[in-house]
C-alpha cells in the first residue's frame, strides 16, 4: 500500500494505493510515497481544482458489497456540475434511498467517485470528509452547480 498526501482547495488530500489501483482518499492523512499511479492520481486532481478537468481516468478499486460497487458506479456516472438524489439512485438499484445514503457515507474515494454530487430529497443531505457539507457545499460550488443550493 503506498500513499501520498498533497494540497488541495478542501484540504490536505491522501491518495492509497494498493495492487495497481486507487483504494482510498482521505483528508489530512500523511503519505510521501511517489508512484507513477499516485503521481497521476495527484495531477488529476489538481488538475480538477485548477478548473482543467471534469472526469478522472484512474484505476479504482472499491471494497466492500455489490451495493456499495453498483452505487460508486452510480455515483461516477453522474457528470460534473450535475446532481442526483439519493431516491433517484435508490429507484435505478432498487434498493431503499437509506441504503443509498449509508453507501454514500462509506464511498472510500470521495472527489474521485463523486458522493458530492448526490443531495437528499429536501436537502444536502450529508458529507463523510473533512468538513462534512461545508466541503460537499465548496465541491458543488467549485462545479458550478451551487445554483442548486440557494
Amino acid at each position: 500500500m503506498a500513499r501520498l498526501a498533497f494540497d488541495t482547495p478542501v484540504g490536505v488530500l491522501c491518495v492509497t494505493e494498493t495492487d495497481g489501483a486507487i483504494t482510498a482518499l482521505s483528508w489530512g492523512e500523511a503519505g510521501v510515497d511517489e508512484t507513477p499511479l499516485l503521481i497521476r492520481a495527484r495531477d488529476q486532481i489538481r488538475a480538477y481544482f485548477a478548473g482543467a478537468r471534469t472526469r478522472f481516468d484512474l484505476p479504482l478499486c472499491v471494497a466492500g458489497s455489490d451495493l456499495q460497487r453498483a452505487v460508486c458506479d452510480a455515483m461516477s456516472a453522474i457528470p460534473f456540475g450535475d446532481t442526483r438524489t439519493y431516491g433517484d439512485i435508490a429507484r435505478d438499484l432498487g434498493v431503499p434511498a437509506q441504503a443509498i445514503g449509508q453507501a454514500c457515507g462509506g464511498n472510500p474515494i470521495p472527489v474521485i467517485i463523486p458522493c458530492h454530487r448526490v443531495l437528499g430529497a429536501n436537502g444536502l443531505g450529508g458529507f463523510s470528509g473533512a468538513g462534512g457539507v461545508e466541503t460537499k457545499v465548496a465541491l458543488l460550488r467549485h462545479e458550478g452547480a451551487a445554483g442548486l443550493l440557494i
